[in-house]
């Protein structure tokens, strides 16, 4: 197997009769990591650096959900159905239990997983994500729209605007991401379509409507990371599912945004280690 991810081969698994594409790296054995990406993204939007270095001391599988990037289907318009489609993925790949990292939307899938099949999941790692009902999430499209207008008039990239401060740490830190997005340039995802993106939209709105006492239901070890001045997911989110959660543990880290965890990396990774072990 791979031993970093820009050399991963892209697999694909048969769930139900749906192709869904994987890249896993890391040793073999013990508890897989699965990690649960964001709207918009694909394999191709991990932080090489996050995934090497959880993969330096575990089993580490990434993949598209339903619908998304180069797996087929259609996406669904909910999370409860993304957490499903995930589930499947899982189950397909044999593994009868693991921990789950979700970013963002990833989180709110995890969050489900971890609530209907308890069982299923050891720890949770929940980054920029937020609670079902959490403040300010229903408003991502218009945060959106608006980071890719300003994209539009700056000739930089969305994600420096969704992702990190404008501060002159955050637009470094967003430059460094983004060149490490690029390192891998062979054997690349397909881009999500627009139907993807209206999809995970319309489920993300669906998640602020939701009830989040389940929470108290999921008694995994949790550990929350966010940045102290997210605009996608507002940072108080991070503090609320800190709150509901029974075993939670939680790292804001600061002048950062909703990708302080790809600002911050090397330190995330140690925590996130340290919290696995």
């Amino acid at each position: 197997m791979s031993t970093t991810f820009k050399t991963a081969a892209t697999k694909t698994a048969d769930v139900d009769g749906t192709p869904f594409v994987y890249r896993e790296i890391g040793p073999t054995g013990g508890i897989p990591v699965v990690l649960l990406h964001h709207l918009t993204a694909t394999l191709d939007d991990w932080d090489p650096r996050i995934v090497d270095g959880l993969a330096a001391h575990h089993h580490v599988v990434a993949f598209d959900n339903r619908g998304v990037g180069g797996s087929g289907g259609t996406t669904p318009t909910t999370v409860a159905d993304m957490a499903r489609d995930a589930v499947a993925f899982i189950e397909k790949l044999g593994f009868a239990q693991v921990d789950l990292f979700g970013f963002s939307l990833g989180g709110f899938i995890a969050q489900v997983i971890a609530e209907s099949n308890p069982n299923l999941v050891r720890k949770l790692v929940l980054t920029g994500t937020a609670p079902a009902g959490g403040e300010g999430v229903a408003n991502v499209g218009a945060v959106l729209q608006d980071a890719f207008a300003k994209a539009g008039e700056t000739n930089t990239h969305p994600k420096q605007h969704l992702f990190f401060t404008p501060s002159r740490p955050g637009l470094t830190a967003a430059a460094e991401f983004l060149a490490r997005l690029q390192e891998r340039t062979e054997g690349l995802d397909k881009p999500v379509s627009n139907e993807t993106i209206q999809a995970q939209i319309t489920a993300i709105v669906g998640w602020q409507e939701a009830d989040p006492s389940g929470l108290a239901a999921i008694t995994q070890p949790t550990f929350i990371a966010n940045g102290d001045r997210d605009i996608m997911v507002p940072t108080i989110n991070s503090f609320e599912l800190a709150r509901r959660l029974p075993n939670a543990q939680l790292s804001i880290f600061p002048d950062a945004g909703h990708g302080g965890i790809f600002q911050y990396h090397e330190i995330f990774v140690k925590q996130v280690l340290d919290f696995l072990r």
